[in-house]
């Protein structure tokens, strides 16, 4: 086999290579990025993160931002005083920092989804939790019974039960 052989048959495996490692870096990359963790959070959405925590987790476990779509947080933010029958006293500065949060670690939702204002009903959790049997209806604390660490916003320790699988 001459060297010019070699070179054509290697060139398209070295670049398929190539490609497959800038996607699975670039694709690490995005998901650090994106990471709503407390630890992940720039410093300029530390606010937003902080007011939203003392503001949702009083009385529910809070939901990591990339488990509803950018527009169902929209319109739970615009609507504090009719939060599924409670009054949640929100500030607007308080509003606007926690929506800039929020926004940024959403995912805008489909063209013709409907938007979803409970957990259960967002796409997003669906494909994040694609076997697992919720109780109907889910409460305000079920992601606890999975999730020991949510009310500090720690959804990546699951219970042992889940842990193995």
């Amino acid at each position: 086999m001459t060297k010019s052989k070699i070179y054509r048959f290697l060139r398209p495996l070295l670049l398929g290579l190539a490609m497959f490692v800038w996607s699975l870096v670039g694709g690490w990359g995005i998901s650090l990025a994106l990471d709503s963790s407390p630890a992940n959070v720039p410093d300029r959405f530390r606010a937003g993160l902080e007011s939203y925590l003392e503001t949702c987790a009083g009385c529910h476990v809070p939901i990591p931002p990339e488990v509803m779509p950018t527009q169902s947080w929209q319109k739970i933010l615009q609507r504090p005083a009719q939060h599924y029958g409670v009054s949640v006293p929100l500030v607007r500065v308080t509003q606007v920092i926690v929506w800039q949060y929020l926004n940024f670690f959403s995912r805008p939702a489909g063209k013709e989804e409907p938007i979803p204002l409970y957990v259960s009903q967002s796409r997003f959790f669906k494909v994040l939790h694609p076997n697992v049997p919720l109780p109907k209806p889910a409460g305000n604390r079920t992601c606890i019974t999975c999730h020991p660490g949510a009310l500090k916003f720690d959804y990546r320790t699951l219970s042992p039960e889940w842990e193995s699988k």
